[in-house]
């Protein structure tokens, strides 16, 4: 019997989340999906709120690693929080649209919606849009979802939380970003 090359390789798909105000959240998830790839798991990660190619996990996915699909919903700018502008708006919505086809394609084996947590914070998208993509996700299909600021709601749904606790930073010594590094 051949196996459908396009069928989840993953009997039980999770949900996993990766919060708080320290370094390492979005590298927690790259991590996870490098892991992923080498066990032959085909993985999709979908950036909100960023929309520069110059950051280094896109540059090395698209050179590099074609078994990772990495997609931004975002600008090059920063999101007013107080003010977003209505193409920010947009953008998020339809990387929530992207999001929920990518989930039920049954192409990937998970799913990293990158900085979603913030996306809900700032209102972008409605707490109640991922609850539901949560509900309706099938059961092989990992999902992960990265930000500060995650809602108690996706906590309790979640079946792993960690947070990223920041204890010293190099900014407060006046490093800025460095490329490679943060970005």
């Amino acid at each position: 019997m051949i196996k459908n090359m396009n069928q989840s390789k993953l009997k039980e798909g999770l949900i996993q989340v990766y919060t708080g105000n320290g370094k390492g959240k979005t590298t927690a998830a790259l991590g996870l999906a490098l892991r992923a790839i080498g066990h032959g798991l085909k993985v999709i990660i979908i950036q909100f709120m960023k929309g520069s190619k110059n950051y280094g996990e896109v540059k090395a996915i698209n050179k590099y690693l074609p078994q990772i699909k990495i997609e931004q919903y975002g600008l090059t700018s920063f999101v007013d929080k107080n003010n977003p502008s209505k193409k920010d708006i947009e953008l998020a919505q339809n990387g929530l649209k992207r999001a929920r086809r990518a989930i039920f394609s049954q192409l990937y084996d998970i799913v990293i919606l990158d900085e979603i947590n913030v996306a809900m914070d700032f209102n972008l998208i409605s707490v109640e849009a991922i609850l539901q993509l949560i509900e309706d996700k099938p059961p092989n299909v990992e999902l992960v979802l990265t930000g500060r600021y995650v809602p108690e709601e996706i906590i309790e749904k979640a079946d792993l939380v960690s947070e990223v606790k920041e204890i010293k930073h190099w900014f407060k010594k006046g490093v800025n970003t460095r490329k490679g590094i943060e970005y």
